[in-house]
């Protein structure tokens, strides 16, 4: 039977989290708590506290047009929501983890994964940048975020004060926050020395009073703000356009094709799991075996 309700107020609740989670887990909160709240407003059914029949009712519904990973993202939003509110949690019968195979089950599909930036198209894509002062951005960008296996908020988020030049050459470079390391404990890692001079060339037309390491250029001059993660991703297509790529191929291309076509490179040139997981800072094997899983490596060519 369908009845009116008052909605708690959510919102204020999840105000608690900021500076606690990451932007984008946050925008993820209150995404996911929103369509629950919208869905129960529509059957007439109160969202909070909610009873495991109206979360079942709910993951399944979602379960008709959205991806198994989503939905279960936005069970991980309720119970937040029921906990953060103190109310009863119905989150953890076994009637929703039935609902969430049913969801799996119903709708088999394999984790999309990013076209790999290997070895061969970063090479073109750099040999493809113009001999301005965004070439020279952008190719220390592209050699930069490769060799570190960055995240696109990874690379944007580098500041001046990370990197060191070593004395034989290459770069020291700390990675102070990423998805994996969400209190920036950071990790240590290096470059090429070809990627260095890069980055020095960057540097040299960019000056030395610019905090992140990559800034925009307006008007042909450095700003000094941070470059956004979609600029990642876009600079990363266009370069796949201007290499003369299929617009199916450079569809296929993220801000995340760096990171893991470098990992499928490390991965034909025999480096071990443990070495790979090193330089890209993972934590879980199950993770980075994602990541290999369309990497062109015949082991018994």
């Amino acid at each position: 039977m369908k009845h009116c309700c008052i909605t708690p107020d959510w919102r204020s609740q999840f105000a608690r989290l900021e500076g606690a989670y990451a932007p984008s887990t946050m925008k993820s909160y209150y995404a996911d708590v929103q369509a629950f709240v919208d869905w129960c407003a529509g059957e007439g059914r109160p969202p909070f506290p909610a009873d495991v029949d109206t979360v079942c009712a709910f993951l399944e519904a979602q379960g008709a047009e959205k991806a198994a990973s989503t939905v279960r993202r936005r069970l991980y939003a309720i119970r937040k929501a029921h906990r953060l509110m103190r109310l009863p949690d119905p989150t953890h019968d076994e009637d929703i983890n039935l609902s969430l195979r049913r969801v799996r089950r119903a709708r088999p599909t394999r984790p999309k994964q990013a076209k790999g930036l290997t070895r061969d198209f970063l090479d073109a894509f750099i040999a493809g940048e113009p001999d301005t002062a965004w070439g020279l951005r952008n190719k220390a960008m592209l050699s930069l975020g490769y060799e570190l296996l960055s995240r696109r908020s990874e690379l944007v988020a580098l500041k001046t004060d990370d990197i060191e030049f070593r004395t034989d050459g290459t770069l020291q470079v700390i990675v102070r926050r990423s998805k994996a390391d969400p209190f920036g404990e950071g990790r240590l890692a290096f470059t090429s020395r070809t990627t260095a001079a890069r980055i020095a060339d960057w540097l040299d037309w960019r000056g030395a009073d610019i905090a992140p390491l990559f800034c925009p250029i307006y008007q042909g001059h450095p700003i000094d703000r941070a470059l956004s993660t979609t600029t990642v991703k876009r600079l990363i297509k266009t370069a796949a356009t201007r290499a003369g790529l299929d617009p199916s191929v450079v569809g296929e291309f993220s801000g995340h094709s760096l990171r893991v076509g470098a990992a499928q490179d490390l991965l034909k040139k025999g480096f071990d799991t443990a070495a790979i997981m090193r330089a890209g800072g993972w934590k879980s094997v199950n993770v980075l075996a994602r990541y290999l899983e369309r990497a062109e490596h015949n082991v018994w060519a």
